[in-house]
């Protein structure tokens, strides 16, 4: 399964800044994972099929990739489907955005048995800003979810929310910050995603 997943996306070695704010050597272009629906589909259900025993009544995700895969994991289950979409946070540095549930979907959430989904965690940036705000809104935030989570973050991510993580490969690929990167030691400028 791990091959067959890696197949549907370019893995790129350098030196990239990651949405968090981390450093990393790897890049994923992830968004390829979606444009072939009819190959992602045992992928897709696969991980549905690890998140349906934590009796849930909603599947979300942050936009763009968490959103596609928590609407066809949602549509799979025969769920309620929700999204987050990324909004400037103010903060510079780690985590310098957030996640906001849509105004028209807050109410729906409310005391709800929600999975929150990404196609990957490597960091958890985007996870940890939805589930702030699912949590405000009420949801019952009851398991993680990804297709892919890289490195140990997401782990502990998932440890202290309390929540299990289901996912379908994980990769050992490491994460940096800024000031623990070896690429900006050695003087490496940045690569373009």
């Amino acid at each position: 399964m791990r091959d067959q997943l890696l197949h549907l996306v370019n893995v790129r070695a350098g030196h990239f800044r990651l949405e968090s704010g981390h450093h990393a050597e790897t890049w994923m272009d992830l968004d390829q994972l979606f444009t072939r629906p009819a190959k992602l589909r045992p992928f897709v259900s696969a991980l549905a099929g690890r998140l349906a025993p934590h009796g849930l009544e909603a599947v979300y995700g942050p936009l763009t990739g968490g959103a596609f895969l928590a609407y066809a994991i949602a549509d799979h289950l025969r769920l309620d489907f929700g999204f987050v979409d990324r909004v400037p946070s103010g903060r510079r540095g780690l985590f310098p955005v957030d996640y906001r549930l849509a105004p028209a979907l807050r109410a729906a959430a409310t005391g709800r048995r929600v999975a929150l989904v990404d196609d990957a965690i490597s960091a958890g940036s985007a996870v940890r800003a939805a589930l702030t705000d699912l949590t405000s809104c009420g949801a019952i935030p009851v398991a993680l979810g990804a297709l892919i989570t890289i490195g140990p973050r997401a782990a502990a991510l998932a440890a202290e929310q309390h929540l299990p993580l289901e996912s379908l490969i994980e990769l050992p690929a490491a994460i940096y910050t800024p000031a623990e990167c070896p690429m900006c030691a050695l003087g490496a400028p940045l690569s373009d995603p």
